[in-house]
C-alpha cells in the first residue's frame, strides 16, 4: 500500500464524526505537508496561483541552505582554528552538524508544539510559516547557546509574537527576530555580538579557555575603548566575504547569503526592492559617517558594514519578510532603506550593542504600516489633483 492509499484509509477517523475528530487539524497538518493540498477555488477568486504557502516556504528553506551548510562547516573551522587541530573540510562540517542540530530539533519541537496546539484549540489548519522560522531561529543564535535558553525564546517568539496577534500572516513582527531580541535583553552576555563563539577542547561542551579572538563588529569598540587606531586597510576583508571568522551560524558568510538571495530574487518570492535599498541605506550612512570621521568607528569604511554581523543576513531573509514588511512598492524602498540606515547608526552610536540589525528591522516592523499608509495616502492626493486639473 503507497503512503497516499493510508493516508486516506485513515483520514474518515480524524474527520468530524470519527473516532479522533479532536485531532483534525494535526493530520491536516501532517497531509499538507506530504501531499499537496486538493482544496482549490470554486468560485469567488480574483488570484489563482500555484504558489501557496507551502512551495513558498520550501523555496525560502532551499535558500537557507547555502547559508545553512557553510554555518555548520563554519562551527567546526573555528573550533579547528581555536584548538590547533588539522581537521579536513568533511570533518570540520560534521563537527558543525553534530553541534548544529541539537539547536534545529529544540527549535522545531518547541515552535511546532505551540502551534500544533494552538491550531488545535481554535480549530484551524496548521499553516506551514514555522517550517522557515524554525530554521531561521538556530541560524541567528551563536553556537553555544544554551538548549533551555534557545527553547524559551522560541516559546516567547511564537506565543507572544505570533499566535497572539492571530497567528500565521498576522503578526506585526518577525518571529525569529523576537526570539534573538529575547536573549539579547534577557541573557545580554549570550549574543551581545562581541564574543568569539567558538567550541573548545572538551568534545564541544565549553567554549575554548583564553582563546583570544574578535569578530569584526568588536573591532572598532575595543579600539575606542582601549584609545588605539585601527589601520582597516590591513584587515581580512574576504575572510569577512567568504565567511571564516566566528559569529552567528547562519550570518557569516556574505557569499553564501547572497546566492540565497539570488534564489530568493529568481523566483519573486522576496522583493529586490528590499534588499538592495536595505544595502543602499547601509552604504550611503556609512559613507556619510565616514565624512564626519569623529571617531574610530566612523572611519571604517562604509562597505565594511555591509559584509559585517548579520547585515547581509538580516537584508535577504529578515527584511524581506512580507508579513512584517511594507506592502507598496515605493514603501519597500522606504522601508529597506530606513533599516539599513538605522543599522548602521545605532552600530557606531551604541558602544552596547555592536551589532544594530536586529532593533532597526524590528523598529522598521512597527512603523511600516505607517510607511505604507502615507505612500497611498500620497497616491490618493497626487490623483486628486491630476483630477482638478483635467476638470479646469
Amino acid at each position: 500500500m503507497d503512503l497516499r492509499k493510508l493516508v486516506d484509509n485513515i483520514k474518515p477517523s480524524f474527520e468530524e464524526g470519527g473516532k479522533f475528530s479532536a485531532l483534525h487539524s494535526t493530520f491536516d497538518a501532517f497531509e499538507t505537508f506530504l501531499f499537496v493540498p486538493k482544496t482549490v477555488t470554486t468560485r469567488g477568486s480574483h488570484i489563482r496561483d500555484v504558489m501557496d504557502i507551502k512551495r513558498t516556504m520550501s523555496v525560502v528553506i532551499i535558500a537557507l541552505l547555502p547559508a545553512l551548510l557553510f554555518g555548520m562547516f563554519n562551527i567546526g573551522y573555528q573550533h579547528s582554528m581555536a584548538t590547533g587541530a588539522n581537521e579536513t573540510i568533511l570533518g570540520n562540517f560534521w563537527f558543525g552538524f553534530l553541534h548544529m542540530l541539537p539547536l534545529i530539533i529544540v527549535s522545531y519541537v518547541t515552535g511546532l508544539a505551540i502551534e500544533f496546539a494552538s491550531a488545535q484549540i481554535r480549530h484551524h489548519e496548521v499553516n506551514e510559516g514555522f517550517l522557515v522560522t524554525g530554521l531561521l531561529i538556530p541560524m541567528i543564535m551563536p553556537i553555544d547557546v544554551p538548549l533551555w535558553m534557545l527553547a524559551i525564546a522560541t516559546a516567547f517568539a511564537v506565543i507572544l509574537g505570533k499566535e497572539v496577534f492571530g497567528g500565521t500572516g498576522m503578526n506585526i513582527f518577525n518571529p525569529a527576530l523576537l526570539a534573538r531580541a529575547f536573549i539579547f535583553f534577557s541573557y545580554p552576555t549570550k549574543i551581545s555580538g562581541d564574543k568569539v563563539w567558538t567550541y573548545g577542547l572538551d568534545g564541544g561542551l565549553t567554549p575554548v579557555d583564553g582563546f583570544s579572538g574578535a569578530t569584526p563588529l568588536s573591532i572598532a569598540p575595543n579600539a575606542m575603548a582601549n584609545g588605539t587606531t585601527v589601520d582597516w586597510s590591513c584587515l581580512p576583508v574576504m575572510d569577512w566575504f567568504y565567511g571564516f571568522i566566528p559569529g552567528s551560524i547562519g550570518e557569516t558568510s556574505t557569499l553564501a547569503i547572497l546566492i540565497g538571495a539570488a534564489i530568493l530574487i529568481f523566483t519573486g518570492i522576496a522583493s529586490w526592492k528590499v534588499m538592495v535599498s536595505v544595502f543602499a541605506g547601509g552604504f550611503v550612512m556609512g559613507s556619510l559617517l565616514n565624512l564626519i570621521d569623529a571617531n574610530t568607528y566612523m572611519q571604517m569604511p562604509a562597505y565594511y558594514h555591509l559584509l559585517i554581523g548579520g547585515f547581509a543576513f538580516g537584508a535577504v531573509f529578515m527584511a524581506t519578510d512580507p508579513v512584517t514588511g511594507a506592502q507598496t512598492e515605493t514603501g519597500k524602498w522606504i522601508y529597506g532603506a530606513i533599516i539599513g540606515i538605522m543599522a548602521v547608526l545605532i552600530r557606531v552610536f551604541n558602544a552596547g550593542y555592536p551589532e544594530g540589525m536586529m532593533l532597526a528591522i524590528l523598529f522598521a516592523n512597527a512603523i511600516a504600516p505607517i510607511i505604507d499608509y502615507y505612500v497611498v495616502q500620497a497616491n490618493i492626493s497626487r490623483r486628486q489633483k491630476r483630477v482638478k486639473c483635467s476638470t479646469k
